[in-house]
């Protein structure tokens, strides 16, 4: 998943540099579908006329490649949404083709649309400030005609993705929603007041969706979660994008409030129309995506922007949404149609889709590695024995052999699996008690009073409930002492065996007949 989102910063910068910012942003080739390639590999931009797209006012302009830059960024962020709702099924080759095709045939056309002033769609009067339409709604759209392709992930429904580090996904959370002051507040091209309010819209916009949305898993599911709180906040982002430089803060709280109730409830629509979306990319961004242009024909102030326009609270009638709606019409039918067009087209020849048996353990399957390696001591390094400078010519020593400890004593091995324990406390009185081994383990156990897992407004019963299992060895007249100990340093419930007889090992530095 880390690679699939690094290799858009890679390939789609190249596109856009060649192909993309050219049929985006240059010049019209005619009735305001596509820009001509004048541009071509940024040839001559810096003696191009400065084009009015990125004119502040009068003769200031933005850096041309500022501009650049700045839109490449909405070029890179566009595509690398959809790996939310594909995880854990698209082959890396594949997807890689995919990118290039789609940056370059199914985005810059629609940025023209919109975001080109000569585009077809804005010259009707659609509005999408910072791409609710051009980045969210073709980018949900997308998903869906890939998801048609690759299909549902192997034992979906109950296959949820639920997140393995929650601290993890809240600090990726907060760096989103902090580098989305850039995305809505940049797009005014200047440090005005516009930037301001759009700044400022974003911010409450987030707040309002996330503290709906956990007032709602609270009444509804009973307590409310740390990932439906930035869940929350990111449906309030993408559903203001398309607002943020065009409406007034309070209605900014509620755009935000909005998202937050309508986008929680869009959770169900995977499992009404069963598509597997693995991290909710068509509940949050596409109709967040939605939502949002629909809400500048409502709550748009010409007020608030000269360039914007009345919606139908402020006096301005249904003309607005109008346009809003159709630039959603057409762009989501264009991305969805012409995305299973190139989708379909590279599962019948590369390939697309993993197979299911590669969908477990990918990580390993596809980049022949982990993502976390925890121990080395179970990696073979492979190779010649190395030896530092320290012992070079010196023979090793030879291992010793394990054999059974001549003339023990009769000893016990006691087994216990607890919830958890004074760590300190208990190997102090484990070994004052007569403990001669003490291993600790994760461990996990088929209990009576398993809990469930609840991941945005789905429901995962934990089958197996995490414990800890401590094995400690020691003579037979001292296992009491042992279980006492247990007791003293051991919090929650508790159980276990004692299997009588054990017999313990040594090492002898003789090889074994057997070894």
């Amino acid at each position: 998943m880390l690679q699939q989102n690094l290799v858009p910063l890679g390939l789609v910068s190249i596109t856009w540099i060649v192909f993309g910012y050219s049929f985006a942003f240059s010049g019209d080739l005619g009735a305001g579908l596509l820009g001509d390639l004048k541009l071509f590999g940024l040839q001559d931009i810096h003696t191009a006329a400065a084009p009015g797209f990125h004119l502040i006012e009068g003769a200031v302009a933005v850096p041309t490649l500022a501009f650049v830059a700045y839109q490449m960024m909405f070029a890179i962020i566009t595509p690398a949404l959809i790996t939310g709702a594909t995880a854990n099924r698209l082959k890396p080759l594949g997807w890689a083709v995919l990118l290039v095709l789609w940056s370059i045939i199914v985005y810059p056309p629609i940025a023209h649309w919109l975001f080109n002033p000569e585009g077809w769609l804005a010259l009707r009067g659609a509005q999408d400030w910072a791409g609710g339409i051009v980045v969210h709604a073709s980018a949900g759209a997308a998903a869906l005609a890939i998801l048609l392709v690759v299909g549902k992930r192997r034992g979906w429904p109950n296959a949820e993705s639920v997140p393995h580090s929650l601290p993890l996904a809240l600090i990726g959370g907060g760096i989103l929603w902090f580098g989305w002051f850039g995305f809505n507040a940049g797009d005014g091209l200047a440090a005005d007041g516009v930037a301001a309010q759009a700044l400022i819209n974003t911010h409450i916009a987030a707040a309002g969706g996330m503290v709906v949305w956990l007032v709602i898993e609270r009444y509804t599911e009973g307590r409310a979660t740390a990932i439906g709180g930035i869940t929350g906040a990111v449906a309030g982002l993408a559903t203001v994008t398309p607002c943020a430089g065009y409406v007034s803060t309070f209605s900014a709280l509620a755009i935000g409030a909005l998202a937050g109730l309508v986008c929680h409830y869009a959770l169900a629509l995977k499992s009404i129309f069963k598509f597997d979306d693995a991290l909710d990319v068509i509940a949050v961004h596409f109709v967040g995506g939605i939502l949002g242009s629909l809400l500048v024909g409502f709550f748009g102030e010409k007020a608030i922007n000269p360039i914007g326009r009345d919606g139908l609270l402020f006096g301005g009638g249904l003309g607005l949404l109008g346009e809003q709606a159709l630039a959603l019409i057409v762009v989501i039918a264009f991305s969805f149609v012409v995305t299973w067009l190139i989708a379909m087209g590279i599962e019948k020849t590369i390939g697309l889709k993993l197979a299911p048996e590669d969908q477990v353990d990918i990580d390993r399957r596809q980049q022949g590695m982990d993502a976390y390696r925890y121990n080395a001591a179970f990696v073979d390094a492979g190779g010649a024995p190395q030896t530092s400078g320290f012992d070079e010519g010196a023979a090793p020593k030879p291992e010793p052999d394990l054999v059974v400890a001549p003339g023990a004593p009769k000893h016990e091995l006691i087994t216990v699996v607890l919830e958890s324990m004074e760590t300190e406390k208990l190997r102090h009185a484990l070994v004052e008690a007569g403990a001669e081994s003490i291993v600790v383990s994760e461990a996990h156990v088929s209990a009576g009073d398993s809990d469930s897992i609840n991941f945005r407004g789905h429901r995962n019963d934990v089958v197996f409930t995490e414990r800890l299992r401590v094995e400690v060895l020691a003579p037979a007249d001292r296992t009491q002492a042992v279980l006492d100990a247990l007791n003293r340093h051991t919090i929650g419930r508790r159980s276990g065996f004692v299997q009588q007889s054990a017999e313990p090992l040594t090492g002898s530095s003789t090889p074994s007949s057997g070894s």
